[in-house]
């Protein structure tokens, strides 16, 4: 047996203890400059960029399978002659949606100016989660479930829409030109 593969100065052998003196005296080593750069911030900035990458990438690939499924759905309750039933849980799923919405507005006065609608992202992820398994579930939840997300989808991303289109406040558009100042002055 090799008993000498078992002691802690072993090199094939990495103890968090020891990174991290590494580290520290890398770090000690290292030019003014360096120790000076804003580190943090830098990592903020790529963690937003990583952020806002991964949101165009659901933003433009969430509509297309929102479509393929959604046809798909349909295609299912066709197959089972159950196609009449679709527009009575879209309905409800509309509905529940801006119940929702209206509720988590009146709930927090500062979503109505927020930057980020992060309450209808909460939704969407929501519904998303409901309507994706769908075919999974039993008979009547297959044909109601998903068109139910459907309808609650749909009506968030009109709410979306809406969101986005709507002017932006911001602290240049809240300053009183000097121009109006001038004449009531």
């Amino acid at each position: 047996m090799n008993m000498a593969a078992d002691q802690s100065d072993d090199p094939r052998k990495l103890s968090i203890g020891h990174i991290v003196d590494k580290a520290r005296s890398l770090w000690d080593r290292s030019p003014q400059p360096v120790k000076s750069f804003p580190w943090n911030k830098t990592l903020e900035n790529f963690i937003q960029l990583i952020l806002d990458l991964v949101l165009a990438v659901i933003k433009y690939l969430s509509l297309p399978l929102f479509a393929i499924t959604s046809i798909s759905e349909m295609s299912y309750c066709a197959h089972e002659r159950k196609l009449y039933l679709i527009p009575f849980p879209f309905l409800v799923g509309v509905a529940v949606a801006g119940v929702l919405r209206d509720a988590a507005l009146e709930s927090s006065p500062f979503l109505k100016n927020a930057e980020v609608p992060w309450h209808l992202i909460a939704v969407l992820i929501f519904f998303a989660l409901l309507k994706y398994p769908g075919p999974y579930y039993p008979y009547w939840g297959r044909i109601f479930i998903p068109h139910f997300a459907n309808g609650a989808l749909l009506r968030t991303l009109w709410f979306m829409f809406l969101w986005y289109q709507k002017p932006q406040k911001t602290s240049k558009n809240n300053q009183p030109s000097s121009v109006v100042d001038n004449l009531n002055g």
